[in-house]
């Protein structure tokens, strides 16, 4: 539940957010954007797309599960919010959900990274070679994929936002998650490489280190494996995905006029560099 209201601070609009029980939130004006979010059913992703719609974007989610989306997800009206079944792992996938984005909204303004998966924790020397593959191909791949069918967009129209979630586990990794640790991994350097890039024009490109976050990955590891990563945030607690969607609306907004090729920690303490 979330009631809006506006207010004039010198000279400019500001969207107001208060939630049940919850402070008073800014929103950043993606008034006549367009956004792209992967994986945005559920999790992380979801929160972004609740954050963006409220904020004025409007929103294409690309994901597997277009069917089994959160309920607030789910009732976003049409308008505002479109879903394209999409497999970031496939080229093909990639390139038809953006034409299909164009048809409904137009260019693509704003590209969320969010699709991703844990994998088993198995140590290196027992880690299956399939399941290896597969983490790279979402999680890494997936990401190379829709940026690159995304940047000439973005450099055709001059202007865009792009924020990769990545993980605290690619810069420190964790123990019986190397295929994850190193996925987040290529995702940072993914990220400054290709802020480099796009330097020298208005297109913005971060990523995130969030700390674990209580999502539905968590139903692909392991009771120990969760107690672990939790041992690890000096805050102790998860971070939730509303904190995470609140920083991720900041660097995707115009606000973030000069910061890119950046990973942004919200770790909790955790991160030591």
């Amino acid at each position: 539940m979330f009631l809006q209201a506006a207010c004039l601070f010198k000279g400019r609009i500001f969207q107001l957010e208060i939630r049940a029980g919850r402070p008073l939130m800014n929103n950043y004006d993606f008034s006549e954007q367009t956004a792209v979010i992967t994986g945005g059913c559920n999790g992380i992703g979801a929160a972004v797309v609740k954050k963006l719609v409220h904020s004025g974007a409007r929103a294409c989610i690309w994901d597997m599960n277009i069917q089994d989306c959160e309920d607030e997800i789910a009732k976003l009206p049409k308008d505002t919010c479109q879903k394209v079944q999409t497999d970031v792992s496939d080229f093909e996938s990639v390139t038809a959900a953006l034409a299909k984005t164009k048809s409904a909204f137009g260019a693509v303004d704003v590209l969320i990274n969010s699709a991703g998966v844990a994998g088993p924790t198995y140590s290196l020397a027992d880690y299956p070679i399939e399941q290896w593959r597969k983490v790279q191909a979402v999680n890494l791949d997936g990401t190379f994929h829709c940026c690159k069918v995304v940047v000439p967009e973005m450099l055709g129209s001059g202007y865009g936002r792009i924020v990769n979630i990545a993980s605290v586990a690619g810069k420190e990794g964790n123990p019986n998650a190397s295929a994850y640790s190193a996925s987040k991994a290529g995702v940072i350097a993914l990220t400054k490489s290709l802020g480099k890039e796009l330097a020298g024009s208005d297109i913005a490109v971060n990523c995130i280190t969030p700390a674990a976050a209580q999502t539905r990955i968590f139903d692909q590891i392991s009771q120990e494996f969760i107690d672990y990563m939790l041992s690890k945030i000096p805050r102790g607690r998860f971070v939730t995905v509303d904190e995470i969607a609140n920083l991720i609306a900041w660097v995707a907004s115009k606000e973030n006029s000069f910061t890119t090729g950046a990973a942004f920690d919200i770790s909790g303490g955790r991160a030591t560099f």
